[in-house]
């Protein structure tokens, strides 16, 4: 049985192109959701692709990048897999043969450079916040009160006399 996995980032992106890479390779089941990489944590649907994984079966992806941008994460999916006696199928990269030793150490060294490039984009992120911060911007959301009810609540409101404070 193939069982396709297809994850993007955020609620606002497409997992079209995915899922017609996993539908050409005539993939059984597809588990998709939309979910940060960062970390494997908190992703339902690659819980339950693995999970749905007997011996013999391929887990298909479209890009590795998509099941996982940490090395440590990627070599663990790898072998919770392996450990159901199932496969890997990246079809981005058709030379990769993970039912090989050799192919698995090389999914590891991908899953090495998406963890860099992960860590790169948290990188760039903060510093454009800290960047917009220096600039006067105001992260969070905007407080409920008004400035008025706080300064009462404080006991700092110059209106109201300190003897009745």
């Amino acid at each position: 049985m193939l069982i396709g996995y297809a994850r993007v980032s955020s609620h606002g992106q497409s997992l079209d192109r995915q899922i017609g890479a996993l539908n050409a390779a005539i993939v059984d089941k597809i588990f998709r959701e939309k979910v940060s990489g960062k970390t494997v944590k908190g992703r339902p649907q690659l819980e339950r692709a693995i999970d749905a994984l007997g011996a013999g079966d391929v887990f298909v992806i479209a890009e590795w990048d998509r099941a996982t941008r940490s090395m440590i994460d990627g070599i663990n999916i790898i072998q919770r897999i392996a450990d159901r006696g199932a496969y890997v199928k990246v079809l981005d990269k058709p030379w990769l043969d993970l039912t090989t030793p050799m192919g698995k150490g090389i999914l590891a060294f991908l899953s090495a450079l998406a963890e860099d490039e992960r860590e790169r984009i948290t990188r760039r992120a903060n510093e454009g916040r800290a960047i917009a911060a220096q600039q006067g911007v105001k992260f969070g959301r905007k407080p409920k009160l008004t400035v008025t009810v706080r300064r009462r609540r404080s006991g700092t409101d110059p209106v109201i006399p300190a003897t009745l404070r």
